[in-house]
C-alpha cells in the first residue's frame, strides 16, 4: 500500500464520518425544533384544530326568570340522575339539548346558585362512574339516554 493510498483511505473515511455527523446533528436540531423541516412534525409547535359544525338551530324559550320562581323539576332528580343527564347531554354537543338538560337539573342558563359546585362535583362523579360514561360514549347512545330520561 502506497503513501497516496493510505491518504486516500484516511480522507475518504474522515469524509464519510463527517457527513454522518452532519446528518445526525441536523436530525437532532430538527427534533429539538431549532430547524423547521418542511413536511415534518415540529414538536415545539402548537396544534390548532378547527371543528366546524354547520347546524342551524332555533331555541325559543318562554320562561319566567323571577327570583321567586321554582326551577324546572330539579328537585325530583337525584344528584346521580342530574350528573348522568349532564354527562350524556355534553356528549351529544347539541346546544338545544344541553340547554334543556340544564333547565331540567336547575341551571337554566348554565349559571345560578350551586352551578359551579355542581360542575366541580361532576369530575369526581365521572371518575366513580366510568361504566356509565362508556355506555353513553357515542352521540347516538347519549342522545337516546337523554331523550329517554329528560321528561322523567
Amino acid at each position: 500500500m502506497t503513501k497516496n493510498t493510505k491518504i486516500a483511505l484516511g480522507c475518504g473515511g474522515a469524509g464519510c464520518l463527517g457527513i454522518i455527523l452532519i446528518v445526525i446533528l441536523g436530525a437532532v436540531l430538527i427534533v429539538a425544533g431549532v430547524i423547521k423541516a418542511p413536511g415534518i412534525y415540529n414538536p415545539g409547535s402548537n396544534y390548532n384544530s378547527n371543528y366546524n359544525s354547520n347546524r342551524n338551530t332555533n331555541y325559543n324559550s318562554t320562561r319566567n326568570l323571577n327570583s321567586n320562581s321554582n326551577t324546572t323539576n330539579s328537585s325530583t332528580l337525584t344528584e346521580d340522575e342530574k350528573h348522568r343527564l349532564f354527562q350524556a347531554a355534553g356528549v351529544t354537543r347539541d346546544n338545544v339539548l344541553i340547554r334543556r338538560v340544564l333547565e331540567k337539573i336547575g341551571f337554566p342558563d348554565g349559571q345560578g346558585a350551586g352551578y359551579t359546585e355542581f360542575v366541580e362535583a361532576h369530575f369526581p362523579w365521572a371518575a366513580r362512574n366510568a361504566a356509565f360514561i362508556q355506555s353513553v360514549i357515542t352521540n347516538d347512545k347519549a342522545r337516546a339516554y337523554v331523550e329517554e330520561h329528560l321528561d322523567d
